[in-house]
């Protein structure tokens, strides 16, 4: 029988007993992080309320409070627990160091590294792409720029429908070129429209054809290495294809409009875009904007990163002003014709608001990134805060995630606030 239950027309997995599919990784005392216990545990019984609704397998979650790990959590099982599994499947419990794909948060990790490049002078947000890629020059396309491109500006937000096959993500030159032939939807700048994973290979390719070196071995140099990050990659090797989590559509049938902005965006229906998540030659590729495979703790790692003005533990990686252009507001609640709603976007980065925010309620400079449906990575300057959350479950929409909307608003309402001056200056002295 399957392990999947049914309430209306939703498809859910089995929610277990959370003391029985609870991994706890390393915590300090939430007072090391100016947080009380009891706002610890306020959060972490919202979570267990979010994985009760049926919409995840599994759910992992890392907070970090004042550049310390108060929170290091996962529930569920990473394979065996998801809708249509027989029910007498092996049950891989989820851990808080089980590996999961952050999917579309990748985008912000493959800016920062376009952002580093500019901070380096080796590339300028205002130039063209074809300056560094001139056969993108082609359709129109020689005035689209890096920071259009950024700030989903490009006017190429369409995915060609080759791209639906997934033996071509092992060919980026095969890629490369459909983008090249591909003609642009509207001029460049002229309107705001989600692009899944086109802006992704483009600016892929433009960081390798400057670096002269692969977008594994950059990420690996330049943050993985540096920050002392495991498995913060593109993908996995092979060998770790049984060790990322299995994700599993859930929650009620796609039906239009919804379903017609999905297939815009990502050229193929929510449910195969699900399947494709767990095939391995989607994770075994190089994805720029959507196949990151990680930990909930190493994604919360990186944002700490880039909350503390680009240095963590004492390595910098990125100057703080290029921190402050990446996140600057680039539109404020414009529609996105992607997407169908106001998104407020950065360069490379999706950010907060006071009410119509992401990130929980009132997080207006909060900062970071989305990806498929559930997955959520961010900073919040104003509560000291690096989170991640990572879920397996992927509901296009549905009733129960108001429970994800909760365990966020619950994050934001927890966490104390601080003095954003006096912190700065805090730092700015352990600095000197």
């Amino acid at each position: 029988m399957p392990s999947f239950v049914r309430r209306g027309l939703e498809t859910l997995v089995r929610p277990y007993p959370a003391a029985e599919v609870t991994s706890i990784g390393p915590e300090a005392d939430p007072a090391e992080g100016g947080v009380d216990r009891d706002a610890v545990d306020t959060i972490w019984n919202a979570a267990i309320g979010a994985y009760g609704t049926g919409l995840y397998p599994a759910l992992a979650l890392c907070l970090r409070r004042g550049n310390v790990t108060i929170l290091d959590r996962a529930i569920g099982h990473a394979a065996g627990n998801a809708p249509h599994d027989p029910r007498d499947a092996f049950k891989r419990p989820a851990r808080h160091d089980s590996l999961y794909c952050m999917f579309s948060a990748s985008k912000m990790v493959t800016a920062m590294l376009v952002h580093l490049l500019e901070e380096r002078h080796l590339v300028h947000l205002d130039d063209p792409v074809a300056t560094y890629l001139p056969d993108f020059a082609r359709k129109g396309k020689r005035h689209i720029t890096l920071r259009h491109v950024l700030t989903h500006r490009a006017g190429v937000p369409r995915i060609p429908p080759e791209l639906a096959d997934p033996n071509l993500l092992a060919h980026p030159e095969q890629i490369l070129s459909l983008l090249c032939e591909q003609a642009p939807s509207w001029r460049a700048g002229r309107k705001l429209g989600y692009h899944a994973l086109t802006g992704g290979f483009l600016l892929g390719a433009v960081i390798e054809r400057v670096t002269g070196k692969p977008l594994r071995q950059v990420l690996f140099e330049e943050v993985r290495r540096p920050l002392g990050l495991a498995s913060f990659d593109y993908g996995v090797p092979p060998s770790r294809l049984h060790d990322v989590a299995v994700n599993a559509f859930t929650g009620p049938p796609v039906v239009p409009p919804l379903a017609t902005f999905i297939k815009r965006a990502l050229s193929v229906s929510f449910p195969d875009a699900v399947r494709m998540s767990n095939d391995p030659r989607f994770l075994e590729a190089v994805v720029p904007a959507g196949n990151i495979c990680t930990t909930a703790s190493e994604a919360a790692r990186f944002m700490q990163m880039l909350l503390d003005g680009g240095t963590l533990d004492g390595v910098r990686i990125l100057d703080p002003r290029t921190i402050a252009r990446a996140v600057a507001e680039q539109s404020y609640l414009e529609l996105d014709l992607t997407i169908g709603a106001p998104i407020r976007y950065g360069m490379g980065v999706m950010l907060g608001a006071r009410v119509a925010s992401p990130y929980g309620i009132d997080t207006p400079h909060a900062f970071g990134h989305l990806g498929f449906t559930n997955v959520f990575v961010w900073a919040d300057p104003d509560r000291d805060l690096a989170a991640a959350l990572l879920t397996t479950g992927k509901p296009a929409l549905a009733p129960a995630m108001a429970k994800t909307w909760w365990l966020l608003t619950t994050i934001a309402r927890r966490i104390p606030r601080v003095d954003r001056r006096e912190k700065s200056g805090a730092r700015a002295r352990a600095g000197r």
